[in-house]
């Protein structure tokens, strides 16, 4: 809320991942009461951990939930949040109602954020809730992210930037609180999959869905499936690359995502690299 003044200073980069864990307690403390935007991720988890810790039933967190949100990925949420005693609910939201998001330009999760963060200031106001958190991390703040944009119009805070927590420090405190999501690839929604300017509608959602839930049963951890109209370009990690390239193991996938809806399958030989639909924009 805007008329909330926080006592943060900014993080030096000589911090240790500890010594940030104790500043970010202490805004948490300050902040008195929160809403956190959760998506059972490596940064949302840890946030609303800490939070969770310091203001007890006065840390709320909220994952909105979509056809844009895995079945998996909400599993892993409200599994965590139950192992780690969170004050954990669920709110709709609806993004695909609206033509912008569906259409899906450069700036597509701008118009996903808007939907979120305008829904959970809702339930902040009502609930006469101070702070709306975001797991924005210092690593973000570069990177092509529409999202912030919407986050910074509806003055929704962002604690683990403000204090210097990047990727790999959350990942390390995660581990020492044992937080199941420490060592997990990140794991935004499903329409990042889609290739910009393909539009975004449910049937693309449930392949994408499909074939990362059949690539998952056959023992990969890392990878992406990228729509591009009619085809599915596979992304592995290239530490698991070995294991799909086999003859056998190519007609397997083929046949599945075939089976899927996708007229034509190919695996990316460079392998998965997060945000490689944003190359060449």
């Amino acid at each position: 809320m805007t008329d909330n003044q926080l006592t943060v200073q900014p993080a030096s980069t000589t911090r240790s991942s500890e010594q940030k864990e104790v500043s970010l307690r202490r805004l948490m403390r300050e902040m008195k009461s929160v809403l956190v935007a959760y998506s059972g991720g490596v940064d949302s988890s840890y946030l609303a951990m800490i939070a969770a810790q310091e203001l007890g039933v006065n840390a709320v967190c909220v994952m909105g939930i979509s056809p844009s949100v895995s079945a998996f990925q909400k599993a892993e949420g409200q599994s965590i949040a139950k192992a780690f005693g969170l004050n954990f609910e669920m709110i709709e939201t609806s993004e695909l109602d609206d033509p912008n998001y569906t259409s899906n330009p450069t700036n597509r999760c701008y118009f996903c954020k808007s939907e979120l963060y305008d829904k959970l200031k809702g339930v902040a106001v009502e609930r006469k809730i101070a702070f709306v958190l975001d797991g924005t991390n210092a690593d973000d703040i570069s990177d092509h992210r529409p999202g912030r944009i919407a986050a910074g119009e509806r003055d929704v805070t962002s604690p683990l930037a403000e204090v210097g927590f990047t990727k790999k420090e959350i990942r390390e405190r995660s581990q020492v609180h044992k937080l199941p999501t420490w060592d997990r690839p990140a794991s935004p929604c499903l329409s990042s999959r889609i290739a910009y300017g393909v539009p975004v509608t449910l049937e693309r959602l449930s392949k994408v869905e499909r074939g990362e839930r059949y690539l998952r049963d056959q023992g990969f951890r890392e990878f992406r499936v990228r729509v591009h109209e009619g085809l599915a370009r596979i992304e592995i990690a290239p530490a698991e690359m070995s294991q799909v390239l086999d003859a056998e193991v190519v007609a397997k996938i083929s046949r599945a995502f075939k089976s899927f809806g996708f007229r034509y399958v190919t695996l990316d030989l460079e392998g998965f690299r997060s945000g490689s639909l944003n190359e060449g924009n």
